[in-house]
């Protein structure tokens, strides 16, 4: 396992501080990344940022606004996603590759999170049709909505000029896109979005912009073409106000962004 550079810096808002910071988060998250298969513990990645525990978990849930262990969770049901897609591996193969030795918890777990059975999920990727360019041009804005309370949610979200796919845009209660969001829009172009009977509370936007692909993996998996934002505070309606920025800039995928867990675009 990597390690990272121990921190002498005691000042937490010092510019020298925060990018060690940075470095041993992302070292982290790459440590995550290479041992899914393995029983990791607080200490263990802790270990690796030559860190106390209570330091490491006090550094990540800064910067990353979950612990550690949730964030390793979500990556290991993306990568469940991922290989039920890609591969012919059983399920219960795939069970194993991600760190679970129960194939029921691993099946309920996947099945709340990713909003989808692994097996309807693998039967859906199957039949699934990417969309064309020319499809993708000409349908309108499609949006759908959760009708709750009175509360309106008005937003826009940007990409470079040459992105062409479809853009998912949805709150969430909590920081990681999984389970069943509070509501959600689709989009086939950059632009505005609005949500309608959002009921108090706080929410985390995120987006994901799936680009217009010949193959099926691009189409269905977070990838170098993929797109993501999310909001770096969360959203707070109370009584029809809202505080918090509305808006999205698209960007290609960071280490640290919170992992894409919901079946999207199968769902």
């Amino acid at each position: 396992m990597r390690t990272a550079t121990p921190i002498f810096c005691e000042d937490e808002t010092h510019p020298i501080t925060q990018a060690i910071h940075t470095q041993v988060v992302e070292s982290a998250i790459q440590t995550m990344h290479t041992h899914l298969h393995e029983m990791l513990t607080l200490e263990d990645l802790a270990s690796a940022a030559c860190l106390s525990p209570s330091h490491f978990h006090r550094i990540f849930c800064r910067m990353i606004g979950i612990p550690p262990g949730e964030f390793l969770s979500a990556l290991r049901f993306q990568e469940a996603r991922r290989l039920l897609i890609t591969t012919s591996l059983s399920i219960t193969d795939i069970c194993f590759e991600v760190g679970y030795t129960s194939l029921g918890s691993f099946t309920t777990r996947f099945t709340n999170l990713v909003g989808l059975s692994p097996r309807l999920l693998r039967q859906r990727a199957h039949a699934f049709e990417p969309p064309s360019i020319k499809r993708s041009k000409h349908h309108p804005t499609v949006s759908t909505f959760t009708p709750l309370k009175n509360n309106m949610l008005r937003g826009r979200i940007t990409a470079p000029a040459t992105f062409q796919g479809t853009i998912y845009i949805a709150l969430f209660p909590g920081p990681i896109p999984q389970g069943t969001p509070v509501c959600c829009t689709r989009l086939h172009a950059p632009g505005s979005y609005l949500f309608h009977s959002i009921p108090d509370g706080i929410y985390y936007l995120r987006s994901a912009a799936f680009p217009v692909a010949n193959d099926l993996h691009s189409s269905l998996l977070p990838g170098t073409q993929l797109l993501v934002g999310s909001n770096t505070s969360p959203l707070i309606l109370h009584q029809g106000q809202i505080a918090g920025d509305p808006d999205l800039i698209l960007h290609p995928p960071r280490l640290t962004d919170p992992p894409l867990v919901m079946g999207l675009p199968l769902l």
